[in-house]
């Protein structure tokens, strides 16, 4: 697994919704369902921080207009 600061937005959403789907579908421990859950607020810590940085970015060169 890749570590948490390496993740593209692209990457941290497509594991995102890997995990989703896996809590979705049951069939886990609920050990399993608790690390799921738990990575699942990793990644979308990750891709939240991703849309922030590019929001700013955004602003910036709106404002430098």
């Amino acid at each position: 697994m890749t570590t948490p600061t390496t993740l593209s937005y692209e990457e941290a959403r497509d594991e995102l919704v890997k995990t989703v789907a896996m809590l979705e579908s049951g069939g886990t421990t609920l050990a399993e369902s608790m690390a799921l859950w738990k990575r699942g607020e990793e990644l979308a810590a990750i891709c939240q921080t991703h849309l922030d940085k590019a929001r700013a970015a955004v602003e910036k060169h709106t404002a430098e207009q």
